[in-house]
């Protein structure tokens, strides 16, 4: 069998996720393993993508190979699928897996992006192996690797495959009308648009003037399109220790001069292939020039989308994922779907709460969990990221962990020695709960009394 693997990773041969994919062809010397180095080569594939287009018209199997950067996969792997489209390759009834490796922070998104761009290649899908970045050194983790391998191969003798997302009918855009009478701009601060913007682009623009005309705010936008990228994240990890990013094209400066510095931020981009392009994505990558610190905590942040955005649950949910683990409150998304004028209104008019109350609500399982694996990492590898440990220690992210709370684990051990003595618990009967919500029964009688 002949597999091609796509290695996502910029970091070419030296690639860790590059290294499970060895250690499974060590196992199975049977088959042939073509590497295609997508993560370092894209520029030169862009420029001629005839060798890509005939290994992977040649393939049994296409293995997509990458560390998930920023909820999906590096910008290079994003535009590597963009090129296979563009290209026209053939590779309807070719299976396909995925292999990634992460911490787990939203590796179910970079997953479920690559399986329904599968589907619009007609791919029959396997399922992931979705390993951690150290796994291959431990005995369970080749354990896993060679049992995965050997779950592909069975699969694919028995055509088992994941179920393939419904294709849906032509989208039609709607195009926002410009307000009868734009808002006046009255209230402090800015609001900057990151859009990304082709010249000829009407949709887009139209939402984008309809928000800035109803907003009671200054308005600044910023078209990625226009800015000179020397290239995609490298993921050296050069700017969690330092700060800095290792490229001279000034992105770091111009991110934090020209965008992070506004009171709230609206992305705008029109989806393709399930996601926002990979010019997008490249700006996302790019945005780890400030490593693991959520620099922008409290600022509110929208969104304007071009396409079907209903159809696309994984974005849905990278979206809200993306604001939750930032610290910034999802004032809106609004589409070009249906009623675009009445939710760019619905958008604007909550920005402008936000902004004028500093509304900041708490953060759900996605903001939660998704910030534990980070505090988690970075306690871990403080020596390294140094300027992330910094961040980390000066906004309390380390309160709670290692668990500090002895004063309840106390009460709860107390708690739990009560519950188990029959006699008192039935004694007590209902009052446990009277017990439990006494502490807030508490909190609001303080609050009564601060109204009065």
């Amino acid at each position: 069998m002949k597999i091609v693997v796509l290695n996502g990773s910029p970091a070419g041969k030296n690639s860790v996720t590059l290294q499970t994919v060895n250690y499974m062809q060590a196992l199975n010397p049977g088959h042939e393993f073509e590497v295609l180095h997508v993560g370092q080569q894209i520029r030169s594939m862009e420029k001629n993508f005839g060798p890509c287009k005939e290994s992977l018209e040649s393939a049994d199997l296409i293995l997509f190979a990458y560390p998930v950067y920023t909820f999906l996969v590096p910008a290079q792997l994003h535009r590597f699928i963009e090129l296979i489209k563009e290209n026209g390759v053939k590779l309807a009834g070719k299976y396909a897996t995925q292999l990634s490796t992460s911490k787990h922070f939203y590796d179910s998104t970079a997953h479920r992006f690559i399986a329904d761009n599968c589907a619009d290649l007609g791919l029959r899908y396997i399922r992931v192996l979705s390993a951690d970045m150290d796994d291959i050194l431990k005995e369970k983790g080749q354990k896993q690797a060679a049992d995965f391998f050997d779950f592909i191969l069975w699969s694919m003798e028995n055509g088992v495959t994941a179920p393939i997302p419904p294709k849906t009918d032509a989208f039609v855009p709607v195009k926002a009308t410009l307000p009868v009478s734009p808002a006046a701009k009255t209230a402090a601060g800015e609001v900057v648009v990151v859009a990304d913007l082709p010249a000829d682009d009407e949709i887009l623009t139209s939402m984008i003037v309809r928000l800035e005309q109803r907003l009671s705010r200054k308005v600044r936008v910023v078209n990625i399109a226009e800015f000179p990228f020397s290239g995609g994240c490298l993921g050296c990890f050069h700017c969690a220790s330092t700060g800095k990013c290792v490229y001279k094209d000034g992105f770091d400066d111009f991110l934090r001069r020209e965008i992070q510095a506004a009171d709230a931020t609206v992305f705008a981009y029109k989806i393709k292939d399930h996601s926002m392009g990979s010019r997008f994505k490249k700006y996302d990558d790019r945005q780890f020039c400030n490593g693991h610190r959520t620099v922008t905590m409290g600022k509110p942040v929208g969104y304007l989308v071009d396409g079907p955005l209903s159809e696309e649950e994984n974005l849905r949910v990278l979206m809200s994922a993306r604001a939750e683990v930032g610290g910034n409150f999802l004032a809106g998304v609004a589409s070009s779907e249906m009623d675009p004028d009445g939710e760019i209104d619905r958008l604007a008019e909550t920005l402008d709460f936000a902004l004028a109350h500093g509304y900041q609500p708490p953060a759900d399982f996605y903001g939660v969990g998704g910030m534990k694996i980070f505090r988690d990492l970075i306690y871990q590898m403080q020596g390294l990221m140094r300027a992330d440990h910094k961040f980390y220690k000066a906004h309390g992210f380390y309160k709670d962990y290692p668990q500090k709370h002895k004063g309840t684990i106390l009460a709860m051990y107390l708690v739990g020695g009560l519950m188990k003595n029959k006699k008192l618990t039935k004694k007590i009967g209902k009052q446990m709960t009277e017990f439990m919500v006494m502490p807030y029964q508490k909190a609001i009688e303080k609050a009564k009394a601060k109204k009065k």
